[in-house]
C-alpha cells in the first residue's frame, strides 16, 4: 500500500490534472442528482444528460414525480436501460421524499438507503456533492478501476471494500473530489482495456506501470 506522501502526491497531481473535480450528471436541484445517478447505473453520463431536461420538463417538481404514470416515465427513460425498474424506482422514491421527508433529500447515509433504487454509491455522491460531507468516497467503476492499479487498494473489486480502503487514507476534505477525478482520468487516459500509461503523469506512483515495465 502507498505511503503518505504517495497519497498526498497522488491528489494534488490530479487536482492540478482536473481543477473542477466535478460530477458529470447535469443537475439544478439535490433530488434531480439523486434520479440521474438511478438512471446512469449501466449507462453512461452522457446518455443520462442527454435525457434528463425533456423528464425533468415533462415532470419539473418532484411532487410531479411522486403522481407521475410509471409507464410514462419509461418513455422518457427508455434509452438508458432497465428502463422499467428504473422508473419504478423513480416514482417510489419521489413519493417516499414527498410523503415522509417533506421533500428534502436526506443527509444520512441511512435514511438515503432507505429510498428506492438507492445504494451506498448514490448516497455517497448525494452526501459528497450535495451536503459536501467530508470523507466521501464513491467507489464507481473507474475509482475501483484505477485506484487499484494504483495500489492505493488491494485491487478488489468490490465497491464496499474500495470505500472501506480508500477512507482512511484520503484526505477527508479531498476525497469526494478524488472520485470526480477519478471518472475524468478514467475517461481520459487509464482506460480499462488499454490505458494509455505514456501519456499519464500518475506513472511515477503507479503499481500498474511498473508491473507493465518488468
Amino acid at each position: 500500500m502507498k505511503s503518505h506522501e504517495d497519497v498526498v502526491a497522488i491528489v494534488e497531481e490530479l487536482k492540478r490534472l482536473y481543477p473542477d473535480g466535478l460530477c458529470s450528471l447535469q443537475y439544478p436541484k439535490p433530488y434531480e442528482l439523486l434520479f440521474s445517478v438511478r438512471l446512469a447505473a449501466q449507462c453512461t453520463d452522457e446518455r443520462v444528460n442527454m435525457v434528463t431536461p425533456a423528464l425533468f420538463a415533462r415532470f419539473p417538481t418532484l411532487e410531479s414525480l411522486a403522481e407521475a404514470d410509471v409507464t410514462e416515465v419509461e418513455e422518457y427513460i427508455r434509452s438508458t436501460g432497465f428502463f422499467r425498474a428504473k422508473a419504478r424506482d423513480i416514482v417510489a422514491a419521489a413519493r417516499m421524499l414527498v410523503d415522509e421527508y417533506g421533500g428534502k433529500v436526506p443527509d444520512t447515509m441511512e435514511e438515503l438507503l432507505r429510498l428506492p433504487g438507492v445504494g451506498r454509491k448514490t448516497a455517497n455522491l448525494i452526501l459528497g456533492d450535495v451536503y459536501h460531507t467530508p470523507g466521501v468516497v464513491v467507489a464507481d467503476t473507474h475509482c475501483i478501476r484505477i485506484t487499484g492499479r494504483l495500489g492505493l487498494t488491494d485491487g478488489t473489486k468490490d465497491p464496499g471494500k474500495v470505500e472501506e480502503q480508500l477512507r482512511p487514507i484520503l484526505p477527508p476534505e479531498e476525497s469526494n473530489d478524488f472520485c470526480h477525478r477519478m471518472v475524468l482520468h478514467g475517461r481520459a487516459v487509464c482506460m480499462a482495456r488499454k490505458p494509455d500509461c505514456p501519456s499519464c503523469t500518475l506513472r511515477p506512483w503507479c503499481d500498474f506501470f511498473v508491473r507493465s515495465q518488468g
